[in-house]
């Protein structure tokens, strides 16, 4: 009995359905014009991807860490055997308490496990797979419910991916940029960030790193010379990173895809040159 195969794909939809154009708006949330999006936000989404080169990056600021081998071994403490009541450590002669050396778990003694030089611990990807990773986290920021299942407040965006003039950019004052973010809907999601900010428990507090803070907007310009870059910063939650520096640690806090994101004109000009592809 021959078998008849099926083809089914006219019936499978695509889990997801990325937009080929955007509306672009001005900073009084009116549209000015539409732009056919670059090809970097139609690459199929692939979260597995994205947590990997995620990792490949946070590990790269890891600085290999060991002890000294001799650590706790300097002594000429030897055990006294068995038969005298005493535990058999490794113990300093000529003493009327002879106290333990060298053992694991005693005073002045050596660690059982200590942080070894040769650990490895940057996990390595290849360019070509973190190019497509960043692609991929591209195309997740233009998928409305990936945005809202990390978490953030979209009620109010007139549009995902928002797209805005270049006028944005040369905002240089915080009233002027608060005024924006709240025509275009984002302010909402800033002050979810603002209100959860706490205090770090543990040792941490005294280590430089005494807040955490979740992740709010991104905004992402065409040069490093905007005035934007340093007023946004200012704000809870919010990084502002131009096009050319994009990362996965930027377009997927914590390996997920789909942050809420806030392009302008230029930056989505600049991908169409080619960035990130091949």
């Amino acid at each position: 009995m021959s078998m008849v195969s099926l083809d089914l794909s006219p019936f499978i939809k695509p889990l997801y359905t990325t937009p080929t154009s955007a509306k672009v708006f001005g900073l009084d949330g009116n549209v000015i014009s539409e732009v056919s999006l670059p090809q970097q936000f139609l690459e199929p989404i692939r979260p597995d991807l994205i947590l990997r080169a995620y990792l490949s990056a946070l590990t790269a600021r890891l600085q290999p860490k060991g002890t000294d081998p001799m650590a706790g071994k300097r002594t000429t403490a030897i055990s006294f055997g068995i038969g005298l009541g005493l535990a058999r450590v490794p113990r300093v002669k000529g003493s009327l308490w002879p106290t333990a050396r060298f053992a694991p778990n005693v005073v002045k003694g050596r660690r059982a496990h200590p942080p070894k030089v040769e650990k490895i611990l940057h996990e390595r990807i290849n360019k070509k797979e973190r190019r497509k990773a960043i692609r991929s986290a591209i195309a997740a920021t233009a998928i409305k419910d990936l945005v809202a299942a990390r978490g953030h407040i979209v009620d109010r965006v007139p549009q995902i991916p928002l797209i805005v003039s270049d006028e944005f950019e040369r905002i240089g004052v915080m009233a002027d940029l608060k005024k924006a973010f709240i025509t275009l809907g984002l302010w909402d999601d800033i002050e979810r960030v603002a209100e959860r900010v706490r205090i770090r428990s543990g040792k941490g507090k005294m280590r430089g790193r005494r807040y955490k803070e979740g992740r709010s907007v991104l905004v992402v310009v065409s040069s490093s010379e905007a005035p934007v870059l340093k007023v946004a910063r200012n704000l809870p939650g919010v990084d502002a990173v131009p096009v050319r520096n994009l990362s996965v640690l930027y377009l997927a806090p914590g390996g997920v895809p789909g942050r809420l994101t806030l392009w302008t004109l230029s930056a989505i000009e600049e991908l169409r040159k080619g960035l990130f592809m091949g």
